[in-house]
């Protein structure tokens, strides 16, 4: 395998390690969509649990996709929040909602 096939090889798994699995998506759209407290996330998101839901966040701390806020004096006493790190993924996510749209109306229509 060619060097420049091996680093695009690697900057996907690194990529999928950070964002991938059947959550993490979701839960970065409903942040970057105003749900902030972890239960607006949580019920955004059908068929997530409140054990799947705290790892996931936690995971995603450590990766610098968001942010856990926490001010025992406000009325939201912990946020969640993106990071600009997180914001930089943002082309990206359009781009697969554009084509995840594109490719239901491509399979609705085949059949």
């Amino acid at each position: 395998m060619e060097r420049n096939q091996k680093e695009e090889v690697q900057a996907l798994q690194d990529t999928l390690h950070v964002l991938g699995g059947k959550w993490k998506l979701p839960i970065i759209n409903s942040i970057c969509n105003g749900n902030h407290r972890f239960r607006e996330i949580e019920r955004s998101i059908p068929g997530i649990t409140t054990r799947m839901l705290s790892r996931e966040l936690k995971d995603m701390e450590l990766n610098m996709m968001i942010e856990r806020i926490e001010d025992r004096d406000a009325e939201i006493q912990v946020k969640y929040v993106s990071t600009p790190y997180c914001k930089t993924f943002a082309p990206v996510i359009e781009a697969m909602i554009a084509w995840g749209k594109q490719h239901r109306s491509e399979i609705v229509r085949q059949y």
